[in-house]
């Protein structure tokens, strides 16, 4: 999986690689190798990070989903472009509306899903009686709390849920605030690499749109696992190897050690959805019965497979980790121009390198990896998130008054 640096390897990621090289080398010496990583980070604008879905021949546009669109209508982009998140043209902008009025935020798949599993909690109100439906499909759970009744449904009850009028008729707009919907905050092609990174680790965003003021267009979208390809593709670099030969451990990796969000294999998968909410995290192992090994994994990007395939599940009463884990096998086995999706446990050790690990989410690419012990019992998770965070650090004063000007979250937002 390694390469060494140069012209052997040819790519845009590679490109910024030697960028970052060239300003390594002229340093103050007395800087320390992390002051040294933020200064040329700083050096380098957005525009320069390579774009989504592109090759070195052609360039394709970022893709939008109007406001207006019906859930399904989003659900099937997504799906049909392997995306799971877009940004959300306001179709009530005027022609000549600037690129803040454009757009009202980012929505991804699992911000559908599971609005729409919390729905189900709350009776929906729809005219089309989903909720006497919804109610008769759950009438044997109804002594039982509510999230614990709709995490133990099963296949009828998604069934029911997607054909339903209620998930054909509601707008995206109408979802704007829920849980995982992303404020517009945009950079322009001038910001640096060094906020950009900042904001995908310490800020906590998932994706940063990349805005041309001229245009009044999104003009690229940065993800975190774009950011870990990139690093990945520059191994062999004197700036990449003072940092990437650390072992995690001499980094504070795993943050939050032996404090694991787990799920039993026997658990309803739904159960799994619901603590991500309420947690507000991205994804979760699933155990075996001792409660310490790791049989899988669940992300919130899976949820997406409740609602594009929910015949996967006819005829189970109650959808488990296992099942769930079991049926996403059989799905994509059978759909082999699916997105590939990695399904076994992705682990390492406190004493690998961050460059070990990043190699392996890139080449695997997903987003988390575990860390376990010597007998394979989990002691924690590490994120692409984590592995940015530890790349840069934020100088005093750094943002300023960056986020004045920046579309504030919408009301009750969950992000």
């Amino acid at each position: 999986m390694e390469s060494p640096p140069g012209s052997a390897r040819s790519n845009p990621e590679t490109e910024v690689g030697m960028r970052v090289e060239d300003l390594w080398d002229i340093q103050e010496p007395q800087l320390s190798p992390s002051e040294k990583l933020n200064s040329c980070f700083q050096s380098i604008p957005v525009i320069s990070f390579p774009h989504a879905h592109s090759s070195q021949e052609t360039l394709h546009p970022v893709i939008e989903i109007p406001s207006d669109s019906s859930l399904a209508d989003a659900v099937e982009t997504l799906s049909r472009n392997r995306m799971l998140s877009a940004p959300v043209r306001n179709v009530e902008a005027p022609q000549n509306a600037s690129w803040i009025d454009r757009y009202i935020g980012i929505v991804e798949f699992a911000g559908i899903a599971v609005w729409l599993l919390h729905q189900s909690e709350i009776t929906p109100r729809g005219t089309d009686g989903l909720d006497l439906k919804l109610s008769n499909i759950k009438q044997d759970e109804s002594r039982k709390p509510v999230p614990e009744a709709a995490a133990s449904v099963g296949g009828t009850f998604l069934e029911t849920l997607t054909s339903s009028e209620f998930y054909k008729k509601t707008k995206v707009q109408d979802i704007s605030g829920s849980f995982r919907w992303a404020p517009f905050l945009a950079l322009q092609k001038s910001d640096s690499f060094l906020t950009m990174l900042l904001l995908l680790s310490k800020y906590r965003m998932k994706s940063l749109p990349v805005v041309d003021l001229g245009e009044k267009k999104i003009d690229n979208i940065i993800t975190q696992s774009a950011v870990v390809h990139m690093l990945a593709e520059c191994v062999g670099f004197q700036w990449f190897e003072s940092w990437g030969t650390k072992m995690l451990w001499e980094l504070g990796l795993p943050i939050n050690r032996n404090k694991l969000v787990k799920l039993s294999e026997d658990d309803p998968v739904l159960k799994a959805f619901h603590l991500m909410r309420k947690r507000r995290i991205g994804g979760l192992p699933v155990v075996d019965k001792s409660g310490n090994k790791a049989i899988g994994n669940i992300s919130i990007r899976d949820v997406q497979y409740l609602l594009a395939a929910p015949e996967m599940y006819k005829g189970y009463r109650s959808i488990t980790a296992k099942v769930f884990l079991r049926s996403i096998k059989s799905y994509l086995d059978a759909h082999k121009d699916a997105s590939p999706r990695f399904l076994g446990v992705l682990t390492c050790h406190r004493d690998d390198t961050i460059k070990d690990i990043i190699l392996k989410l890139d080449h695997e690419k997903t987003h988390r990896i575990y860390v376990v012990d010597q007998e394979d019992n989990l002691e924690g998770v590490i994120t692409l998130r984590d592995i940015i965070s530890r790349l840069v650090h934020e100088p005093n004063g750094y943002f300023g008054d960056f986020f004045d000007g920046v579309v504030p979250l919408p009301q009750n937002s969950r992000v």
